[in-house]
């Protein structure tokens, strides 16, 4: 499958997960504005309600205490007149409300009303019935509107009361804190909710008067507030403020069916992507192993021809096969049979890291005297290009324990490679260094080579990668020998790691810790 229809596919199933999950979200956030904003509307009722029935009670409470002090200072006074001559009688009744200083809010006189002795025969007292009627209902009317009166005077000098008493008592004595407290909850429940709350009560000038015993800052960010008494000055209101310490999982209790779907979700957007990183891995790896067939193919086709030609020549009786010849023969036999097994030992080497089946041979060293035998086997090879080494021994503590073996041809790893890629008719100047950094042994290993992109830095260690030289081939090799470096290195439990430019050569630093003898 091509790179491009990878990529067509990842992206496209990539943005489908990230839609949907963003669609959850969206459905989340919704949910729990909606269920905020019921919480804020039942919450204002609740505290409305409660308020309402705080100005209630408080009404209730003045209109009993002074319904019976109004009453106890009501007085009425009853009179009768009979006039002898007529022989009529008159009933009159007095209603007044006194205050306590004697001053009289209202007073009423009412004359039930005026009879007298029949002198008319029953038969023209019923001829004038009606109008004996009329009468009775209209002193009827006069009692009803005599009473109304009178109560309306109680209620008066109670709103008086209320007015101008209840408002001037300080907030604490007018607010029965329990009773609000319970009548808050009760309205709170009565809306559908069953939250703990923690309560305030203070003045319209920020005094707080009162706070509930369990009161705590948890939560204080969003807080409801409603005013009491609003019907007094403003100066005589009060303020109640609730917050509810778990609104968080109130709101989002609603919505916790939808986590597992989130959840869900998340897992395969991370699952998907982890298989398309897998699919890229493993379409690079092979391609890196057609790329390994290929060099490997092209390596050993080398040596076996050498060999096969060499074996042609003497096994051929028509060519004349002088002890020089056959000294010649038998040397590129045995060089090009070496170079064979090398190169098959290499593969088998990093076949066994990849199984863990190695076992290493340690010993003391030291690296200083290592790396300038090392230097000294390349010297040939650097001057020979018009280079020189260069070293600077400035490691005191310089043992180190290692095995000798795959720990040399590490280090004759990174110095070949300085050595072949180098730039072309220009001389290879190579710079060995040791120094010690605390606990750690140091040495680094600088070129003035060919370089290698930034890009590519990071992958060099990879097994098998090799950096592409365009059409150049004259560098051989299998991608194999730094993989083999950082192995030897990470199990001799140190690190290395590399700095480069493009076109102006590379350097490899080492770390290792100063290794005792176990």
């Amino acid at each position: 499958m091509k790179k491009s229809t990878i990529w067509t596919i990842a992206v496209v199933m990539g943005l489908s997960f990230l839609g949907l999950l963003y669609v959850q979200l969206s459905y989340i956030e919704e949910m729990a504005k909606m269920k905020q904003e019921q919480l804020d509307e039942s919450v204002t009722r609740a505290l409305y309600q409660a308020s309402h029935n705080l100005e209630l009670n408080e009404t209730l409470r003045y209109l009993e205490k002074d319904v019976n002090d109004v009453e106890r200072r009501a007085y009425t006074q009853d009179s009768t007149i009979v006039d002898g001559i007529s022989g009529s009688i008159q009933q009159s009744h007095e209603f007044a409300v006194s205050a306590d200083d004697g001053t009289v809010y209202s007073a009423f006189e009412l004359k039930t009303y005026a009879t007298k002795p029949p002198t008319i025969p029953k038969a023209i007292i019923m001829k004038n019935d009606n109008s004996s009627l009329a009468e009775a209902t209209k002193s009827m009317q006069e009692i009803v509107r005599t009473r109304y009166v009178y109560q309306k005077a109680l209620l008066d000098e109670v709103v008086y009361n209320i007015l101008y008493t209840a408002s001037d008592k300080p907030l604490k004595e007018r607010v029965n804190f329990k009773l609000l407290d319970t009548d808050i909850r009760s309205a709170l429940q009565d809306n559908g909710i069953n939250l703990t709350y923690h309560l305030i009560v203070a003045t319209a000038d920020g005094r707080e008067v009162y706070r509930c015993p369990d009161y705590d800052e948890k939560g204080s960010e969003k807080t409801y507030t409603q005013t009491l008494f609003r019907n007094d000055p403003a100066s005589k209101m009060g303020v109640v403020r609730i917050h509810f310490p778990e609104m968080g999982k109130y709101i989002y209790s609603s919505v916790r069916f939808m986590i597992p779907a989130i959840i869900f979700t998340v897992v395969l957007l991370v699952t998907f992507i982890f298989t398309i990183v897998i699919i890229f891995r493993q379409k690079r790896y092979t391609e890196i192993k057609n790329d390994f067939i290929n060099n490997m193919t092209h390596e050993l086709k080398t040596p076996i021809s050498s060999i096969s030609l060499a074996a042609q020549m003497l096994g051929d009786d028509s060519v004349p096969k002088s002890p020089q010849m056959q000294k010649h023969l038998g040397g590129v036999i045995n060089d090009e049979s070496k170079r064979l097994r090398f190169l098959v030992e290499k593969v088998l080497q990093m076949s066994m890291f990849d199984r863990k089946t190695v076992s290493f041979k340690k010993k003391e060293l030291d690296l200083n005297e290592l790396l300038e035998q090392i230097a000294s086997t390349f010297t040939l090879r650097v001057e020979h290009t018009g280079g020189k080494i260069y070293t600077e021994i400035e490691a005191i503590d310089s043992a180190i324990y290692v095995d000798e073996v795959h720990f040399q041809n590490a280090i004759t790893n990174l110095m070949d490679n300085a050595v072949k890629y180098r730039k072309p008719d220009e001389p290879v100047d190579i710079h060995i260094r040791t120094w010690n950094d605390g606990d750690k042994l140091c040495f680094s290993i600088a070129d003035n080579g060919l370089g290698i992109k930034r890009d590519n830095v990071k992958k060099i260690f990879d097994k098998f990668y090799r950096v592409h030289t365009g059409n150049v081939h004259d560098v051989k090799g299998f991608g194999l020998g730094l993989a083999y470096v950082k192995k030897i290195i990470n199990l001799h439990e140190g690190d290395i790691k590399c700095e480069s430019e493009l076109g102006k050569g590379a350097k490899f630093t080492i770390t290792l810790p100063v290794l005792k003898e176990e």
